[in-house]
């Protein structure tokens, strides 16, 4: 059985509270907190002026920049499992949840660095989710909440095809994170 540190990669669609819930995890575990958008936003910004994009969802943008920004947080997440140090991975890895092949290369890729990966997944109902989003008000959600109903409806809300913990985004942070610590105990 492996027993380098564990990579929890957490994933869920934009308002389910992936970052809320990877930080508390992160603070209570004593894993480093590796969000995708603050590892990469600002390079992604520098592209998008580039190609003349203004929204990460325009394909000519997301075509030159997915692999890149999915490449920056395994590449620190592999550092830090070289480390010893766990780590919790904020992104939508959405392929990863939709393909079980892609899940299976992204779990061989953390495995071969010495990390055992976990996917958590938030399960949001689609009607909380809406709400958040217009809730929270983002400048990064204007395109979101022009609709948010199509948006929503449009979004993959089912739940990963390969392994992984659920965990009820409607609980509180601090169940979600004593469901997830007591997973891993688990697993162990």
């Amino acid at each position: 059985m492996r027993t380098g540190p564990w990579v929890v990669l957490m994933t869920g669609p934009p308002g389910s509270g992936k970052s809320t819930t990877a930080a508390a995890f992160a603070r209570s575990s004593g894993a480093a907190l590796l969000d995708q958008d603050s590892m990469t936003n600002p390079l992604v910004d520098v592209v998008a002026d580039l190609v003349g994009a203004d929204d990460y969802a325009d394909p000519r943008l997301a075509t030159l920049v997915r692999e890149a920004r999915y490449s920056c947080v395994l590449r620190a997440a592999g550092d830090c499992a070289r480390a010893g140090v766990p780590s919790v991975l904020v992104a939508p890895f959405s392929a990863e949840r939709a393909d079980v092949a892609a899940w299976d290369r992204l779990a061989n890729e953390v495995a071969s660095v010495g990390g055992r990966p976990v996917l958590a997944w938030l399960r949001i109902a689609p009607e909380e989710l809406a709400r958040r989003l217009l809730e929270r008000r983002a400048a990064r959600d204007a395109g979101k909440t022009a609709d948010v109903g199509s948006y929503v409806a449009g979004l993959d809300l089912d739940a990963p095809v390969g392994p992984y913990v659920e965990l009820d985004a409607s609980m509180s942070v601090e169940a979600q994170v004593a469901r997830l610590e007591a997973t891993l105990r688990s697993s162990r």
